[in-house]
């Protein structure tokens, strides 16, 4: 899922421009890349949910956990299992933050794609008009 794809045939000329390079007698087409927003947006939607999903799961694991002290005092088991409750709690916590920085990164790439995509367009207009950006 790259978000950019080929999305036909044109000439240089319908980039902007009249009577440009690519017009010939064959045809002269290139294939044209399209930047797609809709999987950044769609992975960035997928990465907030699971942000939201995980707020609550350190304070359902602790609820879990209650009463297990309960009867188990002396166990050495006890001691390893609330070992392993801190660490899952810090891996939910950094997996949570991953999530939420990486839903604004996500959308950050595909503002970033998109001004690209303006800035080559027209760039190729300036081309295919013949002024060539003078």
């Amino acid at each position: 899922m790259s978000g950019v794809a080929v999305v036909g045939r044109q000439r240089l000329s319908d980039l902007g421009g009249a009577g440009g390079a690519g017009d010939g007698a064959g045809g002269g087409g290139r294939d044209v890349l399209k930047h797609s927003d809709g999987p950044w947006l769609r992975a960035a939607g997928g990465a907030e949910s699971l942000y939201t999903l995980l707020g609550p799961v350190k304070t359902q694991l602790a609820s879990a956990h209650e009463g297990v002290v309960t009867g188990t005092v002396g166990l050495e088991a006890l001691a390893e299992l609330g070992a392993v409750r801190e660490s899952w709690q810090r891996r939910i916590e950094a997996a949570r933050c991953e999530c939420g920085s990486l839903a604004g990164k996500l959308r950050a790439v595909a503002r970033t794609q998109g001004v690209t995509d303006e800035t080559v367009k027209s760039s190729f207009a300036r081309v295919a008009s013949g002024t060539g950006g003078q």
